[in-house]
């Protein structure tokens, strides 16, 4: 069983803030294959298969610093193995729009992979990452739970698709060929 873990922050006010880009892509997946998200206490998730693969579409509802503890408990209960899970999330050393694909690595100072590999143990999970961009004036923590410009909504729209491309080519053909495909 694969779990795409899709990294934000719940409710209106977080929706289409840069630190939702893995809520973005994790919402396009389930619309894509017609999957309906049930929200539970701490989390959203749909069971079905995406690209003749058994997979769980996940968005924690914990806040991003908390997103490990949730990804955890759904690798418990569907006897997940690290390798098997994809986990998509913004990225701010990325412009605005690109991708990047990662078999494994540190958090890179953001705070919810921190969590994931604080709960999980290890940091070998592969990432999907959302280029969000950065602006060396505005503090980090203020920027990314900030509305992207509409200049960049275009860039951003295409990123979730192409994002969404990633994490089905992940699950059909390999990270392998994921990441020579859309790094």
């Amino acid at each position: 069983m694969w779990i795409v873990a899709g990294l934000g922050n719940p409710g209106p006010r977080y929706a289409k803030t840069r630190h939702n880009a893995g809520f973005m892509v994790v919402d396009a997946l389930a619309g894509r294959y017609r999957a309906e998200l049930r929200e539970r206490q701490a989390y959203s998730i749909w069971k079905g298969s995406v690209e003749g693969t058994d997979v769980i579409l996940l968005e924690p509802l914990t806040f991003m610093n908390r997103s490990g503890l949730v990804v955890w408990e759904a690798m418990k209960k569907y006897n997940t193995q690290p390798e098997n899970l994809i986990v998509v999330h913004d990225d701010i050393d990325l412009e605005t729009g690109k991708l990047k694909i990662r078999k494994k690595g540190s958090s890179g100072g953001h705070k919810g992979i921190e969590s994931i590999i604080e709960s999980i143990g290890t940091r070998d999970f592969i990432r999907v990452k959302v280029g969000v961009g950065r602006e060396e004036d505005i503090p980090v923590e203020d920027y990314v739970l900030s509305r992207f410009r509409k200049e960049e909504t275009l860039l951003i729209r295409e990123a979730v698709g192409r994002a969404s491309d990633a994490v089905c080519e992940i699950l059909k053909n390999g990270v392998d060929r994921a990441m020579n495909k859309f790094n």
